[in-house]
């Protein structure tokens, strides 16, 4: 069963896919010890998520952008396929950045793998990921809004950095204790360089964190905030453009190879 995308071309083979949907969820009743030289702990993926998908590979042709807009959904679908990509390609200059382009380019088989290896777990956490996960795509779809009617600006790399905007609150979320670092803020930053997450979202975080930077993406982020809701995460962008980092005024964030 082809996997199509417009103008009808096939460009992969259809594979097995199991979800985790009908399994027991892996519940953390310890925080896992992470060290940041090392990989991290999987994302966990909504059931609802995994469940929809495992539907969509089940017709007769699988639409890869249908695939795409369900992974884009999730925060945590989408930060495990741009891991695996940053995994296979690292920084290397062409290689795919769009989730589609990633599934594309991996392979189906191999993407849904890296969604499925972790579910939202059944446990005291699982109001607090549903409502970080609600706001990261709240954000993102504001942030494709607001791209709109900036000149220049991708709308598409618009909405992922909205939606990967506060990926260093995810340490404390899911219970890992990460050996060094107690800064959120700081946390995102190392996560999107150990995971080589796209140009966006490492200027992203480069503009938050770094004097100098223009503020691009995080003065659309911030233009998502207001428009949006406000959450109960205690997102760095409803207290301010900048987050602090220096707790005595000497520590300085270190520099971002872009490279």
């Amino acid at each position: 069963m082809p996997i199509t995308v417009s103008g009808d071309g096939t460009v992969l083979t259809k594979t097995s896919f199991q979800t985790q949907v009908s399994r027991n969820p892996l519940v953390e009743r310890q925080p896992v010890q992470v060290e940041f030289s090392h990989d991290l702990p999987d994302i966990p993926v909504m059931p609802q998520t995994l469940l929809i998908l495992d539907l969509l590979i089940q017709e007769p042709c699988v639409d890869l952008r249908e695939v795409s807009r369900v992974v884009l959904g999730d925060l945590g679908a989408t930060l495990q396929i741009l891991r695996l990509a940053g995994r296979e390609y690292g920084n290397a200059e062409g290689r795919p950045t769009r989730v589609e382009d990633c599934i594309a380019d991996i392979g189906l088989e191999a993407c849904l793998k890296a969604v499925s290896a972790q579910t939202v777990a059944n446990d005291g956490r699982r109001t607090s990921v549903g409502e970080f996960w609600a706001h990261s795509r709240e954000i993102a779809e504001y942030s494709r809004m607001v791209a709109e009617d900036m000149p220049g600006i991708n709308p598409d790399e618009a909405y992922l950095t909205g939606l990967l905007h506060a990926i260093g609150m995810l340490p404390a979320l899911l219970g890992w204790r990460e050996a060094g670092i107690t800064d959120g803020a700081l946390a995102g930053l190392r996560i999107a360089k150990r995971w080589s997450l796209p140009h966006p979202v490492m200027e992203l975080f480069n503009e938050m964190h770094l004097t100098g930077y223009a503020t691009r993406w995080s003065g659309i982020v911030q233009k998502a905030h207001l428009r949006a809701t406000r959450s109960s995460i205690n997102c760095p962008f409803e207290r301010g453009l900048r987050p602090q980092l220096q707790r005595d005024g000497t520590t300085q964030p270190e520099p971002v190879n872009l490279l």
